[in-house]
């Protein structure tokens, strides 16, 4: 009898890490309507406090989603065979 039950954990592994990332790109994305709301309440109010604040959140957001997304290219790349290399 065949043994898959290396092959369904492997599957079961790399759907958490892709249920992971789609968590990740889920956030980010709220992040940025929240942030893109703030910013709209910040300007009808004229709250300069308001305005720093928001843009305060933003560079956070942008280096988070740098870092983020230079992680994920990081995993990527190392888990990703190059087109000249041949399959285990």
């Amino acid at each position: 009898m065949i043994d898959t039950s290396k092959i369904v954990a492997a599957v079961a592994a790399e759907k958490t890490k892709v249920d992971s990332l789609i968590v990740l790109v889920n956030g980010q994305s709220a992040t940025m309507k929240d942030l893109s709301a703030q910013l709209a309440a910040a300007i009808a109010a004229n709250d300069p406090v308001a305005l720093a604040q928001v843009q305060a959140d933003l560079d956070k957001a942008a280096t988070d989603l740098s870092t983020e997304t230079a992680a994920v290219g990081a995993a990527i790349d190392a888990n990703t065979a190059s087109a000249n290399t041949p399959p285990a």
